[in-house]
């Protein structure tokens, strides 16, 4: 279903079940109907399972799951109308519907245990993440759902949907473009030339154009004008054929010489305009066998152009077509869905809003007649049946009664029928004004789908307008909104042409839409109005440029994602040349940020003393770590910005054959008051945040640097032994049994070595620990001499000069900080999927490598508070990220975390907590910290020692146990921070 469509069918959804629902009689129907007709999941039944028996607590009886979702572990408990869902049920053992729910989930086996918990009354609808620690709902009313449907694709496996007929339709059109290209491409003289490729690259575009123009009866009735014309000629002649159907099209027809005696049809095509086929400076090669049999079969025949999405298409097409990704392989393109994740927000919702709220008035009364009421009864009780029968085509029958019934009950509720229709219009003139700018833009998808879902409104309005004009006698002229106000910057001059490509096709298919709506045909050729996209590099100008300040309204898109140290020199000097202080200075973090960083620099600078609203597709790093101050601090305090909106954390699938896990974020920020709701949207759902901060949590705004020493006073943590040895210091458990086989007496000089990998997963492996070793010793080891040997080799190779330095002692680690009592390790990379990072104490003599971090010294009681909840949910909100992987810094997490301030009894009782979880994880003594912290195999002895351990450091907090959430938590935590620095300062 397209958008729109899904948008209509919430919106009937809502009215067909606003008031109404009994728990026994109505819980399939609403739960099929919410799946099939507002999530467009045609296999509904097959994918959920009622009345589904599970046992008590006693394993006496069997209870019953009114709904479950198999694929994605979705419990649903169904209340009816009216019960209050945080509110103790007295048939339940006094147990509210969440807690029910919670003790079904209990007793079922564990790999159908619930992922998300939903609780209903058929007016509210309550969403648990069971993957929290203490899950807290995200609350949507069934008026929410009209505007907030696409937060509910969680029920369903959308990864094991089929790819939609757009999708399928444009990369299969990428595919034909693929064999145009190649074929073409080996008849040019020199084919890999820039001038070839340019010529090439253009050609394509104006292939497909005309390829398109032909099935959507652009250049005429006739299906295949383009494919006839050419057909007619001998292969040798097309080439000539072909450039002279360029001269006509790029010719208005007042000033075309037509030779009258031409009978090829050659004249029957119309001007295009637009600046497509300017020019005769691209080469055509000769054509040959095989591109006419691409051209004429393949591509025309055998194909419908007119049914690709541009939206989609135009980044499959520039991927094509552009040797980088060719040679990646697969076609990239960003999907619809993810684009709406910024468009949506950012402002489609709003007019959304105001579009249902002229078109719906839900503040009146239904307002139906007595016998409206008869046919309303009577139809419910028919949709009721064929439901139980799953008579899908009665269903679709009634349902389209109801439809009419419900637009018979809005008709007789508008009391003024010019009002709303000026209200229409005043919409209609507000969408036809705003401005856009894509600074990124690419191949133009943003820009697209922008212009096709405003357009899908518009063709609402115009629908809307259309059959109200006979009334009030009006006529009006249909379409307002146009390419004209898009607006792009794009470096590579390809994606340039073919975002304009893009544009065109979508304005011909919307107005196809139109269209249909009126009755009537529209003029499209020859091309009125251009998108207006520039080759630039968007980090080197002015966006005022492009478009000033004052006439643009959104800015948004998908600038490119690579990090700091990935940056060649060009990306690092553009970034120094942007994150530049009011007296042209770089800031001092500007050398280590991402690139794409660059762009909320200059939004913001483009921002300031405007109502601009911007949103970005990012790498989730800019939010996380150190990269938090060194990006967002400058932008705040010089343009004094805010977050509107953010999505945390997701994985952004960015292509057709290959996807691509790229682990984003967005963030819509501003310089304007913001008078909407802020919102922060999770894979469970969205909720109202009174601030986001840009750790995209709803906390206080706060930018946490790197330290060197921790605020509080505890133990230094360090870093473990840098090796910098080119393995030459490293021993495999083979290679250790073959060294010590052939020369035992070295085995006093063989130590295990812990980094985070082998201490999670109880690796073994080893290395040479040569401190204070005898020189004599050394000297008669052929092993270790060999070794030493490879050591010396490598760092002298360095282009570091301390490390060339330090190939002067290659006996020992490059540096050294092995305590000489025993410490708690903890690994710098842990899953994301575990609730805690498996910490832990580790004997002196297992040598600590650089890929793990100690605290020598380390007692009970500070075990007890690093594996607390409270500091998980610390590490959870600044640590970096390796994708969604914790990456633990010492110096912006450890030295950064404010410890609190315990009584000597509470103490005492963390120090027990902690030896509990020790004493936990002992009793699996053949079970690595891998195995034991796996969310789903975790054993139970050790998850209650963690319970009772949260709950002491929680005491020793002074929080509330039972009340408090982890937001909470992180609230206060950031607010100690503060104060602490302030302290300092």
């Amino acid at each position: 279903m397209t958008d729109s469509e899904k948008r209509e069918e919430a919106r009937q959804f809502f009215y067909k079940w606003k008031d109404k629902g009994q728990e026994i009689k109505d819980d399939r129907s609403f739960w099929i109907g919410f799946f099939q007709n507002v999530l467009g999941v045609e296999d509904a039944l097959d994918r959920m399972e009622f009345q589904k028996p599970v046992t008590n607590d006693a394993y006496t009886a069997d209870n019953r799951i009114d709904v479950y979702i198999p694929e994605t572990k979705v419990l649903i408990e169904q209340k009816s109308l009216g019960i209050e869902l945080d509110k103790p049920q007295p048939g339940h053992n006094n147990m509210t519907p969440f807690e029910q729910a919670k003790n079904y989930n209990n007793n079922l086996p564990l790999s159908e245990k619930a992922k998300w918990i939903i609780t209903s009354n058929f007016q509210e609808i309550w969403i648990y993440d069971m993957d929290t620690q203490k899950p807290v709902p995200v609350k949507y009313k069934l008026e929410d759902i009209p505007s907030r449907y696409s937060a509910f694709e969680f029920l369903y496996n959308k990864k094991e949907q089929k790819i939609t007929r757009e999708e399928e339709i444009s990369v299969k059109a990428g595919n034909i473009v693929g064999l145009i290209y190649d074929a073409f491409h080996k008849e040019y003289k020199e084919p890999d030339s820039e001038e070839s490729l340019r010529s090439l690259n253009m050609l394509c575009v104006r292939l497909v154009f005309c390829l398109y123009a032909e099935d959507a009866h652009i250049f005429g009735s006739n299906g295949h004008m383009f494919r006839n014309y050419l057909e007619q000629f001998e292969t040798k002649d097309m080439r000539k054929a072909l450039k002279e159907l360029f001269r006509v099209l790029n010719t208005p027809k007042d000033e075309l010489e037509v030779d009258p005696y031409d009978d090829s049809g050659l004249y029957d095509f119309p001007y295009v305009n637009g600046g497509l086929f300017d020019g005769d400076d691209i080469e055509i090669p000769r054509f040959t066998e095989e591109i006419r049999d691409v051209l004429l079969n393949k591509a025309s025949e055998g194909f419908d152009w007119s049914q690709i999405s541009p939206t989609i298409f135009g980044a499959v097409f520039e991927s094509t077509l552009n040797p980088e990704t060719r040679r990646s392989g697969g076609m990239h393109y960003t999907s619809i869905e993810n684009i709406h994740k910024i468009i949506d927000p950012l402002f489609l919702d709003g007019i959304k809003e105001k579009f249902d709220a002229i078109f719906y008035d839900t503040s009146q009364k239904p307002g139906y007649t007595d016998d409206d009421e008869k046919i309303l009864k009577q139809l419910n009780e028919e949709e009721r049946l064929a439901r139980d029968n799953y008579d899908t085509a009665k269903i679709r029958e009634i349902e389209k009664k109801l439809r009419t019934l419900q637009a018979s009950r809005t008709r007789k509720n508008n009391l003024n029928i010019s009002q709303q229709m000026k209200a229409m219009d005043d919409l209609q003139k507000e969408m036809a004004s705003l401005t856009f700018l894509d600074p990124a833009c690419g191949s133009g998808n943003f820009l697209t789908e922008t212009y096709v879902s405003l357009r899908r409104i518009e063709n609402d309005i115009i629908s809307f307008k259309h059959q109200n004009q006979t009334v009030i006698g009006e006529v009006f002229d249909p379409i307002k909104v146009s390419i004209d106000h898009f607006y792009g910057i794009e470096v590579n001059d390809f994606a340039v042409t073919v975002a304009k490509t893009a544009l065109w096709i979508a304005e011909s298919q919307m107005m196809k839409e139109t269209e249909d709506i009126l009755f009537q045909k529209l003029e499209f050729l020859p091309l009125k109005s251009s998108a207006h996209i520039e080759k630039r590099n968007a980090l080197e100008i002015d966006w005022n440029d492009i478009i000033p300040a004052s006439e643009l309204n959104y800015i948004m898109g998908n600038p490119p994602f690579v990090g700091y140290s990935l940056q060649t020199d060009k990306q690092k000097k553009d970034i120094l040349s942007v994150y530049v202080d009011e007296k042209g200075k770089p800031y001092k973090t500007a050398g280590k940020i991402d690139y794409v960083a660059g762009w909320y620099f200059k939004a913001a600078q483009m921002m300031q003393g405007t109502d601009i609203r911007t949103a970005f597709v990012s790498t989730n790093s800019i939010t996380q770590g150190e990269q938090v101050a060194n990006v967002w601090e400058p932008v705040y305090n010089r343009f004094g910005i805010h977050i509107d909106f953010a999505y945390q954390t997701f994985i952004w699938d960015s292509e057709a054959n290959q996807k691509a896990n790229v682990h984003c974020v967005i963030v819509g920020f501003s310089c304007a008051p913001n008078n909407r709701k802020k919102v922060i949207y999770s894979s469970g759902g969205s909720s109202v945040a009174e601030n986001i901060n840009p750790y995209l949590i709803n906390a206080d705004n706060v930018f946490i640097s790197s330290r060197s020493r921790s605020l509080c006073d505890v133990p230094q943590m360090v870093y473990g032994n840098k090796p910098t040895d080119g393995g030459g210091l490293f021993l495999s458990e083979e290679e250790y049994e073959q060294a010590i086989k052939h020369e035992p007496e070295i085995k006093k000089y063989i130590k295990q070595i812990y980094g985070s990998e082998e201490y999670i997963n109880n690796k073994r492996r080893y290395c040479l620990w040569l401190v204070n070793a005898e020189p004599a010793d050394l000297r008669r080891s052929r092993f270790i001499s060999k070794r030493i040997e490879k050591v010396k080799e490598f760092r002298l190779k360095s282009t570091k000069e301390a490390t060339r330095k330090s190939a002067e002692t290659p006996t020992l680690f490059q540096e050294i900080r092995q305590p000489d009592t025993d410490y708690i390790l903890v690994p710098r990379v842990s899953s994301q999927k575990r609730r805690y990072i498996p910490m832990g104490f580790v004997d002196k003599d297992i040598i600590a490598s650089d890929s793990a971090q100690i605290i020598p010294n380390a007692s009970l009681y500070h075990f007890g508070i690093l594996e607390s909840n409270i500091h998980m949910a610390w590490t959870r909100t600044v640590a970096g990220r390796l994708k969604s992987d914790y990456r633990y810094s010492k110096d912006i997490v450890y030295n950064n975390f404010i410890w609190p301030s315990p009584t000597e009894e509470q103490k005492v009782v963390i120090e027990k907590t902690a030896q509990m979880i020790l004493d936990a994880r002992a009793k699996y003594p053949n079970s690595s910290l891998a195995d034991l912290y796996d969310p789903d195999v975790m054993p139970d002895e050790l998850l209650k020692a963690h319970r009772a351990n949260n709950v002491a450091v929680m005491k020793a907090y002074g929080f509330g146990v039972r009340e408090t959430s982890e937001e909470l938590c992180v609230t206060y935590l950031i607010k100690l921070y503060k104060e602490a620095v302030s302290a300092i300062k």
